[in-house]
């Protein structure tokens, strides 16, 4: 069985505590710098992500956050600085020559990423959506494809819904799709922007579950959130920006009880409604 399968088949583990980081960080930013024109949206970011962890990345619209986070999977290319997972850099080759399409393809294969706006395929059933990376990318048989696609779905609880269209599917199925479409490729770290965002409110707790079974599980997670309560009780470490910089970043106590020494934080979580997901 590979891990992807064992994965899938597992039950969740144990209450939603921090995982032990490891040394050394799965992920590792350094100096990270990136504009848009004129627009300076990252300022020298540096973080580490351990084997295990779950970091949350919160903040005001126009941090950088989702910039930080799409440079990571290299869907947006950065200026300076270095990007690495599990010791490969993501977007040069030695000597800071870009990497070719091939080389970035085999690197993204490694890295999940789960969308605001779900990116299913709509001409597509779920267990569909979910085999597509499976086929085209780790060149899997139909068969054993479709095995590891419908354990997915029964995971996040879709079993009922793998022959259905998205649009025979509520917006939180289509975000379970999309979250089994990431985990089923078996990746190193998984990235997930503000994926409740595009949820009606009913929904987000469907699929903030999921995401907590996943922690609960091992799984390396970097995730984009304005869910304070959920950031809080999942995360390993808190990242605020501010500005296109790390402003604050530690333990969820640490950030969250460290409000009253930071006025940008302050105002920022002053604005933010902590709730039960």
């Amino acid at each position: 069985m590979s891990v992807s399968e064992k994965r899938a088949a597992d039950p969740p583990m144990r209450g939603a505590d921090p995982q032990v980081p490891t040394a050394d960080p799965l992920v590792k930013v350094r100096q990270l710098t990136k504009a848009f024109g004129a627009n300076q949206v990252l300022k020298g970011v540096d973080l580490d992500v351990p084997k295990g962890s779950v970091v949350s990345i919160i903040g005001a619209s126009g941090s950088g956050k989702t910039t930080l986070l799409r440079c990571v999977n290299l869907l947006e290319t950065y200026d300076s600085g270095s990007i690495q997972v599990d010791g490969v850099e993501v977007g040069y080759r030695e000597g800071g020559k870009p990497r070719r399409e091939q080389e970035l393809a085999r690197i993204r294969a490694d890295i999940g990423m789960v969308f605001q706006l779900f990116n299913l395929f709509p001409h597509l059933t779920a267990v569909e959506n979910v085999m597509l990376g499976l086929r085209k990318v780790r060149r899997m048989a139909r068969a054993e494809a479709r095995a590891v696609a419908e354990q997915w779905l029964t995971r996040v609880g879709l079993d009922d819904k793998r022959d259905s269209l998205p649009i025979e599917m509520s917006g939180g199925q289509q975000q379970r799709v999309g979250i089994a479409r990431a985990v089923a490729m078996n990746p190193k770290v998984l990235l997930l922007d503000e994926i409740t965002s595009a949820l009606d409110p009913e929904l987000v707790g469907e699929v903030l579950k999921v995401v907590r079974s996943l922690a609960r599980d091992g799984m390396t997670m970097i995730l984009v959130t304005h869910e304070m309560t959920f950031a809080r009780d999942v995360s390993s470490q808190v990242v605020f920006m501010d500005g296109g910089r790390v402003a604050v970043q530690g333990a969820p106590q640490d950030v969250f009880g460290a409000r009253a020494e930071h006025e940008r934080l302050r105002s920022f979580l002053a604005r933010i409604e902590l709730r039960d997901v």
